[in-house]
């Protein structure tokens, strides 16, 4: 790995570890095991890595879902696969968690990543919903735009209450109710 990407790599962990406020220049030239010469090198600053660091998580995020979502099976299954999906709960979201950061909700460009992976994890979402309204997998009566945003919440929020009570089998609750409530508009296969 070339000391460019040694740097992205390692704030990329950082920012998902300590966040943004908790990722000093310092740690990152450590993680990275550069110097500090190397970060000015390649960017202005902690700011400007943390972007091309935050690009790169949302990017790997999407390539991970889009295994899930445009895999083989039903729309139903892949739905599943994609929330099911082994996970650190405890963790978080590398995304998610950024969106709590008071510095980086306080700028709209560090921003800007955040809210253009979860619009296209809704859209991808959708897609799929909209798949199986269309192959009678669904009824027709199915919010896919709704249903698709809820369940990005669903995940979201899973990793909060999982955080919170510092127990895994919360997010897997909170997953277990959305599937319920999705399977309400399955039709019976034939």
């Amino acid at each position: 790995m070339d000391t460019r990407e040694r740097l992205v790599e390692s704030t990329r962990e950082l920012l998902w570890e300590r966040g943004y406020v908790g990722t000093s220049p310092a740690a990152i030239l450590e993680r990275a095991q550069v110097g500090q010469g190397s970060m000015y090198h390649f960017f202005r600053g902690k700011s400007d890595l943390a972007q091309a660091a935050m690009e790169r998580t949302a990017e790997v995020m999407k390539q991970q879902i889009a295994a899930d979502l445009l895999g083989p099976g039903s729309a139903y299954e892949r739905i599943s696969g994609y929330l099911r999906r082994d996970r650190d709960v405890l963790k978080g979201c590398p995304v998610g968690r950024m969106t709590l950061d008071p510095e980086i909700f306080a700028s709209e460009p560090a921003s800007e990543p955040l809210e253009e992976m979860f619009s296209w994890l809704a859209s991808a979402m959708r897609d799929v919903l909209e798949e199986g309204r269309r192959a009678g997998e669904f009824s027709p009566e199915l919010p896919a735009q709704q249903v698709a945003t809820a369940l990005v919440a669903v995940v979201q929020g899973g990793y909060v209450l999982a955080r919170a009570a510092h127990e895994p089998a919360r997010f897997d609750e909170a997953v277990d109710g959305a599937l319920a409530l999705l399977a309400a508009y399955r039709r019976p296969q034939r």
